[in-house]
């Protein structure tokens, strides 16, 4: 507990100094400490390396870059990329300029992606030579490719960045108030919602994490998460660019080199999704996963059920456990420790981060409230609704709510008169309970959504997908249980006029959504129920699952060895029970 303290009051110690330093955005810490550590290693991948200097300079040429196109304070700016150090360089620059980047999911196509750049309303886009393919038919913002294997006719920004921008930081014109990025969630209903995300929140959620971790110089972070999340794009990078650390970048996850490069780079750190340490620990032992030098994982989503045989087989000292979302104020952490908890606010800090539980109607999702009006909090034990206060004080950057580029999503996750008339709080989406001693859990979301693969998937962008197909009438979408897997994997029943092509169906839905949305179960039904409100009856068929013994209906299965959804008999679903078929 003592640590545990430590590690809060270093995190509000680094944290208090933002309000009091308003023109000191990240761009303008790395830029210090390439002037004191130039030589550090800021950024590394097999492919690139950027010390700080190099890093600041480059940021710089994109500032400057532009700048020279005309672009204005607020512009937006979407970036397409994998995980590289330049896309990093990329963003910093573009937001020193005063620009908001827009951060694209290089997973996304179609219609998906098409959404996401509406809501940015970009004047440019910058995108990998790989991934111009996926946007020309999308958009009529103009867009500057970066590299050089992509289609004729774009400007290469690379190019021209390197032929006409100066490395020297241009005058400074931000301040942690204005926007930054936009980074994308899929909340708790609907499409994709840009979340705003301001200089300010940046450097909170930079120089809180360095706190709690105690990084230092001498730290290096694995990370393989994907860049344009807040987690691996924001909170990897910044605490470790606060602590004149190192971050170094994989494009994706493998489970056969994880090891292998812990060890190659030195790390000391690394950051997790719960569904990467669950890879781990079903891999097959090598001799480097006990002869690295990490002294922390630091993440969210790592199971109970695993997180002692986890820790205890890569000898991984301490684990960080975290819940919070882009755009919201509810933030817990777990630096103690506890498995399965995802947090906990310390009773002296109460006042500082006010989070409540919620009671809610099963039938509608509503706050209940008492006879005055106000909601009705849990018992311990009790699941609820997770909601935040949002802060009145300019100077509490962590109590702010920044909200969406569209209103009406903003006004969706305010909730008024929880605690007194006329206050104002933000909605989670989360259920979740807390114990007797304070530690919150997770239980679920509220909505249509379901959360598969470290991704939140809306459900209606999937039955979206699904009805577009040839002969499919009516498509309900849900989440599951797979025994093994964390999440919930996707499974759709569909109502359609004879039998689908079901190969054919398959490829039309690898065109039409990113890997982890597309349903790893179909049930073919001659109707989808529905409720007093017109909505799909989810329930009893999330209830039911996947297994043809329960379900009155056929079910598919989404065989990657055959590539095609094929007919689960009892051999298959208890395979998959026994977890020897993963998705």
């Amino acid at each position: 507990m003592a640590s545990a303290a430590k590690a809060w009051l270093r995190a509000l110690e680094l944290t208090g100094s933002i309000p009091r330093n308003p023109r000191r955005t990240l761009p303008v810490l790395i830029a210090e400490t390439a002037q004191r550590f130039g030589d550090t290693p800021a950024l590394l991948s097999d492919a690139e390396k950027l010390t700080y200097g190099a890093l600041d300079a480059r940021a710089n040429r994109y500032a400057h870059w532009a700048l020279a196109q005309g672009f204005g304070k607020g512009d937006t700016v979407c970036l397409l990329m994998g995980n590289r150090p330049e896309y990093v360089a990329i963003w910093l620059g573009l937001i020193r300029a005063g620009c908001v980047v827009a951060l694209l999911n290089s997973n996304l196509a179609g219609a998906s992606l098409a959404h996401c750049v509406a809501e940015a309303a970009p004047r440019a886009i910058i995108a990998a030579a790989e991934l111009v393919g996926a946007l020309e038919a999308l958009t009529d913002a103009r867009i500057w490719v970066h590299g050089s294997h992509g289609p004729q006719g774009h400007a290469r920004v690379d190019e021209e960045v390197e032929r006409h921008a100066p490395d020297t930081p241009p005058a400074p014109d931000q301040t942690i108030g204005d926007p930054a990025l936009l980074i994308y969630t899929s909340g708790t209903t609907g499409w994709p919602k840009a979340a705003r995300v301001s200089h300010g929140r940046i450097m909170q959620w930079s120089l809180w994490f360095a706190g709690m971790m105690d990084a230092n110089r001498a730290d290096r972070l694995y990370n393989v998460l994907p860049l344009y999340h807040s987690v691996g794009g924001i909170v990897a990078l910044g605490a470790m660019f606060a602590s004149d650390g190192t971050v170094v970048i994989r494009e994706r996850f493998s489970a056969s080199r994880f090891w292998d490069d812990v060890v190659r780079w030195d790390c000391t750190l690394f950051q997790y999704i719960g569904e990467l340490c669950r890879y781990l620990l079903r891999a097959p032992a090598v001799p480097q996963e006990i002869s690295h030098r990490l002294r922390m994982a630091c993440g969210n989503g790592l199971r109970a059920d695993i997180w002692p045989a986890f820790q205890q087989r890569f000898g991984i000292p301490r684990i960080f456990e975290f819940y919070a979302s882009t755009e919201g104020n509810v933030s817990l952490f777990n630096i103690e420790g506890t498995p399965g908890a995802i947090g906990r606010i310390p009773p002296y800090l109460a006042h500082r981060f006010p989070t409540r539980l919620v009671k809610l109607d099963q039938q509608t999702g509503a706050p209940l409230r008492d006879a005055q009006g106000m909601c009705i909090g849990c018992a311990a034990g009790e699941p609820g609704e997770a909601v935040g206060r949002i802060a009145t004080d300019a100077a509490d950057i962590a109590g702010r709510f920044e909200g969406y580029t569209r209103r009406d999503a903003t006004e969706a996750k305010l909730l008024s008169d929880v605690a007194q008339r006329g206050d104002a709080w933000f909605r989670t989406g989360d259920l979740m309970r807390k114990d007797g001693h304070g530690y919150f859990y997770f239980v679920d979301r509220l909505g249509d959504t379901f959360r598969w693969k470290g991704e939140n998937v809306s459900t209606s962008e999937v039955a979206a997908a699904l009805c577009a197909f040839p002969g499919v009438k009516d498509a309900c979408v849900y989440g599951v249980t797979v025994p093994g897997a964390d999440g919930r994997a996707g499974m759709a029943a569909i109502v359609a006029d004879g039998e689908p092509d079901l190969r054919a169906l398959r490829q039309h839905l690898s065109a039409a959504l990113p890997r982890y949305a597309r349903p790893v179960f179909l049930r073919m039904c001659s109707a989808v129920e529905l409720t007093g409100t017109f909505k799909h009856a989810k329930q009893e068929f999330a209830r039911q699952g996947f297994d043809p013994a329960v379900a009155s209906d056929p079910v598919y299965f989404d065989d990657q060895d055959v590539g095609a959804y094929v007919l689960m008999d009892a051999a298959a679903c208890a395979r998959i029970q026994a977890s020897e078929l993963l998705f």
